[in-house]
């Protein structure tokens, strides 16, 4: 049942791709745009670009968010082409330049921005890059062709818009369902693992899976946010889960970690308890109300805290999740759990990263400048423009290797494709407007199936297909203008993907360690007296720090421990009764100083120097601490961070 499902969703996004290109065609024709084939294109990428990242149908609201993306990021292009117009007029090669810069610093900036956003600026790039080099030979006509250019664009979301909505798009809604039930059972059985005592590689096992678990969650989240606004109060409500998520798995891991110093801290009464097998989200709500009866009549005074503090964020989760299946009203006690803490958000680490990827693309628009200028070859503008949009799209990706390859694909395949289009296809229909909208639905149903199963070069054919033929108003049939355009092509991305090959990516080291040193610096931030910055809660973005590590590193299981007993020792100091008084608030202070130091060094020898000052002055405030009569929940978790970072010193200092 679920082949056949999965099948006909498949055909179901064929036929609404098809149907989104017929409508922009059809339209174009209609109102006499004079390139329709803009439309066209625009319509295309924006209903097939969630659905290859998806791996298929994308969920409700995917396309339409995409598409008002794609207008913010065309409108800035158009406004930054204007304006380099107005000024650089009369400088076309400077202009030009700056253009290659304008683009260079649109994908800096959307290496630093949520993936999510990163499209819109990626397009604010390449957007002004084909206006400047479209208007080299009527610059005065410049401000025509940035209105028809956005006009035709806004055409084209549109029809991609309608088009999800004729075809009845799937809504997350029981997915989300569905995983909320699945993550509190696995919540359950990482803690039964964790107070078991196992094995240590089984537990990483068990984390890393709910980290990414939560991760997909948050991003389900962000689909539904997007479906419709009904589902508003089921945001705000999931927004709270994914935090008191990454608290169980940081109370779990903890409990597991403290065992390795006092094996007896959990009582043989509370092993029995969780020494029983549960398989269904009932058999967990069953647990956690017996749970909560013992702690009713014991107390928490003879509970481990991090025990207790376990059952009290997995029964706020079992609230808010019983919110988000009926999408009822807020209650009062879900109001105050919504309320209780601000989420703070962390610096990029990926700024030399990001500074790899401006190069790139600047380097690459300007090499098509050159190649252009020194060849006068007519289709040196398209190649320019590939180069542009290759490199702008590819390099917020995980691998901007693969995706340059895809592109590359994406025009060889195009080639012959287009050509069929051109010499027999289009010819043939030019007496009937339902034959050419038949002969394309034809082309976009074919590949819309193969960009769902994310074949490697389909999301390129569809876009470079449609590129190099001719749905212009009159259309003209002149093949060496065809041949030119799809070598134009063929040659842009051939030269993006050679920069991104030759300037190669060598922050990956320094990435990881500036996502070490931020997970120190959280810890050391987190020994404070002050109200309103203990009330900060920076574990979800810890575990985004965390989740990118994963990334960065998929093997390196001492780095993932070493992340997570730092991101262990922030919650647990957090919430730790500091002594409250001048002396240690101005200490306080200047370890943060320090840690801040220590995250901003330029090389190895200043972040070492840094490093060994953090580690005297924490000295130093161990020894206030006791002065000043602190209490075993402040002094031990310190002294296990000071521990620590001894320990690891050399990784957390060279790059």
């Amino acid at each position: 049942m679920g082949i056949f499902s999965i099948a006909d969703r498949h055909l179901r996004f064929a036929i609404k791709l098809a149907c989104a290109i017929v409508l922009a065609l059809f339209v174009g024709f209609h109102f006499q745009l004079e390139t329709p084939r803009w439309a066209v294109l625009t319509a295309a990428i924006v209903a097939a670009g969630p659905a290859f990242a998806a791996g298929g149908e994308p969920y409700s609201g995917a396309i339409r968010y995409r598409g008002m993306l794609r207008i913010c990021g065309t409108f800035i292009g158009c406004i930054a082409a204007l304006v380099m117009i107005i000024v650089l007029i009369r400088a076309p090669l400077v202009m030009v330049m700056v253009c290659c810069l304008w683009a260079g610093f649109c994908t800096w900036v959307s290496s630093l921005v949520k993936v999510e956003n990163s499209y819109a600026w990626g397009l604010a790039g390449y957007t002004a890059l084909i206006i400047i080099i479209t208007i080299q030979n009527a610059p005065l006509l410049s401000p025509q062709f940035a209105v028809e250019r956005c006009s035709e664009i806004v055409i084209g979301i549109v029809c991609a818009i309608v088009a999800d909505l004729l075809f009845s798009p799937r809504s997350i809604k029981q997915e989300i369902d569905r995983e909320l039930d699945a993550l509190l059972v696995a919540q359950y059985q990482l803690m039964q693992l964790c107070i078991r005592h196992g094995d240590s590689e089984e537990v990483d096992a068990a984390w890393g899976g709910l980290v990414r678990q939560t991760q997909a969650l948050e991003g389900m989240r962000s689909s539904l946010h997007m479906e419709s606004s009904r589902w508003a109060r089921a945001n705000r409500r999931l927004k709270a889960l994914n935090t008191l998520s990454l608290t169980l798995i940081t109370q779990a891991c903890e409990t597991y970690l403290i065992q390795n110093f006092r094996p007896d801290l959990i009582t043989p009464e509370w092993r029995e308890m969780f020494a029983q097998p549960v398989e269904t989200v009932r058999d967990v709500h069953k647990q956690l109300k017996r749970m909560r009866r013992i702690l009713s009549w014991t107390g928490e005074h003879d509970t481990p805290i991090t025990l207790y503090s376990w059952v009290g964020a997995a029964t706020r989760y079992q609230l808010l999740k019983r919110g988000v299946v009926g999408n009822a009203k807020i209650s009062a006690r879900e109001e105050e759990i919504l309320q209780g803490e601000v989420v703070v958000k962390v610096e990029s680490a990926e700024r030399h990263h990001a500074m790899v990827n401006f190069w790139r693309t600047t380097l690459s628009c300007a090499l098509g400048t050159v190649f252009w200028l020194w060849t006068g070859w007519t289709s040196g503008s398209g190649a320019m423009v590939m180069i542009a949009v290759v490199t702008s799209l590819a390099m917020r990706l995980p691998n901007p290797k693969m995706a340059g390859i895809d592109f590359l694909y994406g025009t060889v395949a195009a080639l012959p494709i287009g050509a069929f289009y051109f010499l027999v296809v289009l010819p043939s229909t030019q007496q009937s407007m339902l034959l050419l909208c038949i002969s394309l639905a034809v082309l976009a149903f074919f590949i819309g199936i193969e960009v769902q199963k994310r074949r490697l070069g389909s999301l390129g054919t569809l876009a470079s297909t449609i590129n190099i033929l001719v749905l212009d108003n009159p259309m003209t049939f002149h093949f060496s203008q065809f041949l030119d355009s799809a070598l134009g092509q063929l040659v842009g991305c051939f030269l993006a993907l050679m920069i991104i090959l030759l300037v190669r990516d060598n922050s990956q080291a320094r990435t990881g360690r500036v996502l070490l040193n931020q997970f120190v610096s959280a810890a050391v931030s987190s020994l404070t007296t002050n109200t309103a910055r203990r009330n900060e809660n920076h574990l979800p973005a810890l575990y985004q720090q965390l989740f990118l590590l994963l990334n960065k590193y998929p093997g390196d299981l001492a780095k993932f421990r070493l992340a997570l007993t730092l991101i262990i020792a922030h919650q647990r100091l957090r919430d730790a009764p500091v002594p409250v008084n001048d002396d240690l608030s101005a200490f306080h202070r200047q370890l943060r100083r320090t840690a801040d130091k220590l995250i901003s060094a330029s090389n190895d020898d200043k972040r070492r120097r840094y490093f060994d000052r953090l580690l005297e002055e924490l000295d130093v405030y161990q020894e206030k601490l006791v002065i000043w009569q602190a209490s075993p929940q402040v002094t031990e978790p310190v002294n296990r961070l000071v521990g620590m970072l001894r320990k690891y010193q050399h990784a957390l200092t060279v790059s």
